[in-house]
């Protein structure tokens, strides 16, 4: 009987230890972070995120590299389209993520492209339009990751050139959660 009581004593201290692990983990997670089971999905870039993109900019003009960004905060829907191209409709394979599962549906990413001096769009990621023996594309993207974005081209499975994104350390599936990066803490 005395050896009953001292597992059974055991396995609740065990239960204990693990539940407040869990409480503990939720509590710290809550604190960095925005927590709502009901929080929406964004329609613009979180402002920490828009003001690095405008940074990067500022940043790439003064190299004489035009930038434009072509993509933000996207919908749902408009994710799945981009999924459904190079499966279910024409056109070549440009994502592998499909509707929420995106940073761009969290308004966490932007894609760029760079501009020549007619207006026209270059995606040729060996462009060198400022003329110094460089990669326009690859230039944008040091002074994207500088300011702390996590580039595309650097992915091993899938080169995305075109994408920059911050994460602030959530996952995809804490953002389905509703886990929400907060602006202040942030900040720099």
């Amino acid at each position: 009987m005395n050896k009953l009581k001292k597992d059974i004593l055991a396995w609740i201290t065990v239960i204990i230890f693990i539940v407040i692990i869990f409480v503990l983990y939720n509590r710290l997670e809550d604190q960095y972070m925005d927590l709502g089971e009901d929080a929406p999905i964004p329609i613009e870039l979180h402002p920490l995120v828009e003001e690095k993109k405008d940074i990067l900019l500022e940043q790439a003009s003064n190299l004489d590299i035009e930038v434009v960004i072509i993509e933000k905060t996207r919908s749902i829907r408009r994710q799945n389209e981009l999924y459904a191209q190079g499966r279910s409709k024409q056109g070549d394979i440009v994502t592998y993520a499909r509707g929420g599962e995106s940073y761009h549906n969290y308004g966490l990413a932007i894609d760029y492209t760079l501009q020549d001096e007619n207006g026209e769009m270059i995606w040729d990621t060996q462009y060198d339009g400022n003329g110094n023996g460089e990669s326009d594309w690859f230039e944008v993207a040091e002074l994207a990751k500088n300011l702390g974005f996590e580039w595309g081209g650097d992915w091993n499975n899938f080169k995305d050139y075109p994408h920059l994104q911050m994460d602030f350390g959530l996952s995809i599936n804490q953002l389905k959660r509703g886990l929400r990066p907060s602006y202040e803490e942030n900040k720099e």
